[in-house]
């Protein structure tokens, strides 16, 4: 994970950080519980850097007066999650095109 400076960004690009990593997290954990995550010291950094993102939107919310979560709340519904992804996964759902594959090929 590239150092980003989560003070410099936008609420909006704040929030779509946050879901971006929650989404490449959710990812992650898939390829480790069927053994296709490498490093598995990316959970934790993934972890923490949505930890970092959340505190960082709290710090925000409290600045400016509103509700816990009220950021994320706002700033959801304009997140798209196939721009999450990261460039060296490939094409969208590549590893799980490769499962579809081989379960086609056995019938």
């Amino acid at each position: 994970m590239a150092s980003v400076d989560y003070g410099s960004l936008s609420d909006e690009q704040l929030v779509h950080t946050e879901l971006g990593f929650e989404h490449v997290l959710v990812q992650a954990r898939f390829r480790h519980y069927t053994n296709q995550l490498e490093d598995t010291a990316s959970l934790k950094k993934l972890r923490r850097d949505i930890a970092r993102c959340q505190t960082e939107a709290r710090r925000r919310e409290i600045e400016q007066g509103l509700g816990k979560n009220a950021l994320r709340d706002l700033h959801r519904s304009s997140f798209e999650a196939s721009a999450a992804t990261d460039a060296g996964e490939g094409e969208a759902g590549g590893f799980l095109a490769g499962i579809v594959d081989k379960i086609k090929s056995d019938d």
